[in-house]
């Protein structure tokens, strides 16, 4: 075995010993919702709420909404003026009887703007609050979260507050692929240095919950300012660091859950929007660090499948692919347990970086060909670039 072939090795083990170190202060740096002493006083919050072909999703999520022990909110609800779709005519039944609901009609989709940041847009401009809250039509809110939110973000004086929801799987595609997001977070980026530090890259957004105080939503232009970005919820949490301004991330599983696919295609066509678009449309380093993750958690598990079929494996190469292989269940089993996912996954952690790495390629193809599409329309890039 030669010394470089060893090095490489060595070099997976301590990669994987520090993503385990990261998730378990991280573990310690993501409070939960209800942690937080209540504030001094409770301002005014808009709950908006983009809702574009949610004709399964919508009744629960806005009844949940309604729902809130919290002195003064209204919610907002902006719909696409689409004859095929029966959402409006939902929230136009629930508004009847709900006068803290406004249903908004939306205005044409203007050059340039997707869809979905063209509504949140829209309900800013028409909120009465002085907190913004975004929300998706697959969330279902606990009575205490907007409570407990505002109190999470008084008490850290936050310009941002967002929440981490509880994932509900259902399909094996949602079990082997969704966790990924919460896992990512939770692996490589260290909340502690995240939460106290101003350096963009350092940004964790979940776009299901999103606080925002009105003014720094201003501040850093709304949606406006990120009109063509997919991956909206990490631009205006790098452009609000940009700013100078404060952003956490806590813990609201016990508080939001949400159901944000039910398909293997419903799973690869969000994942194909998405994946490129978080690493900032990089597609160098998006390529390498697909590369390295499919490297770090997949050659020990193959090198470990050829030892026990017989295949010529040094003993020392045998013990090193054996602990990068512990290493990765205990990565998987301490972040699954944290999110209460189920106990069976941290076993089939390869299957699911290996889906990952053929969709985060499936993602950088679709993009150079044009080809990326959401909910029918398609995805027009701007801003790819090589570094």
């Amino acid at each position: 075995m030669s010394s470089l072939w060893l090095e490489h090795q060595v070099g997976i083990v301590f990669f994987l010993l520090a993503l385990v170190a990261v998730a378990l202060m991280n573990f310690r740096a993501l409070r939960r919702l209800g942690e937080h002493p209540p504030p001094s006083r409770w301002p005014r919050v808009s709950i908006l709420l983009p809702a574009r072909h949610e004709e399964e999703n919508i009744i629960p999520c806005v009844r949940s909404l309604l729902a809130q022990d919290y002195p003064d909110f209204e919610v907002l609800a902006l719909y696409d003026d689409d004859p095929a779709d029966g959402t409006a005519a939902l929230l136009r039944s629930l508004a009847k009887a709900e006068p803290r609901l406004r249903v908004l009609e939306g205005e044409p989709l203007p050059p340039d703007w997707l869809g979905k940041h063209w509504a949140c847009q829209q309900l800013a401009e028409a909120a009465a609050g002085e907190l913004l809250l975004f929300t998706d039509a697959d969330t279902r809110h606990h009575p205490r979260a907007l409570r407990e939110a505002v109190g999470a973000l008084e008490a850290t004086k936050a310009d941002l507050l967002s929440a981490l929801p509880k994932e509900e799987l259902g399909s094996w595609a949602e079990r082997l692929i969704v966790p990924l997001i919460p896992w990512s977070i939770l692996s490589f980026l260290p909340l502690s240095l995240a939460h106290h530090s101003r350096s963009p890259a350092l940004s964790a957004v979940s776009g299901p919950f999103m606080l925002f105080r009105r003014g720094a939503y201003r501040a850093i232009g709304g949606h406006a300012a990120v009109r063509g970005d997919v991956v909206d919820d990490l631009a205006l949490g790098r452009r609000l660091k940009a700013q100078g301004l404060r952003l956490r991330l806590v813990d609201g599983q016990e508080r939001i859950s949400r159901r944000m696919y039910h398909t293997w295609r419903g799973v690869f066509e969000g994942f194909s929007k998405n994946l490129l678009a978080a690493l900032g449309y990089r597609l160098i380093p998006f390529v390498l660090a697909w590369l390295w993750l499919g490297v770090v958690f997949l050659q020990p598990v193959i090198m470990l499948a050829r030892g026990l079929a017989g295949g010529p494996t040094p003993p020392l190469s045998w013990g090193l692919a054996g602990g990068a292989v512990g290493l990765s269940i205990l990565l998987w089993g301490l972040i699954s347990w944290r999110l209460g996912l189920p106990r069976y996954l941290p076993l089939l952690y390869p299957l699911s970086i290996l889906l990952s790495v053929i969709l985060a390629f499936r993602s950088l193809a679709l993009t150079l060909a044009g080809r990326t599409t959401w909910k029918g329309r398609r995805l027009i890039w701007h801003n790819l670039r090589w570094w």
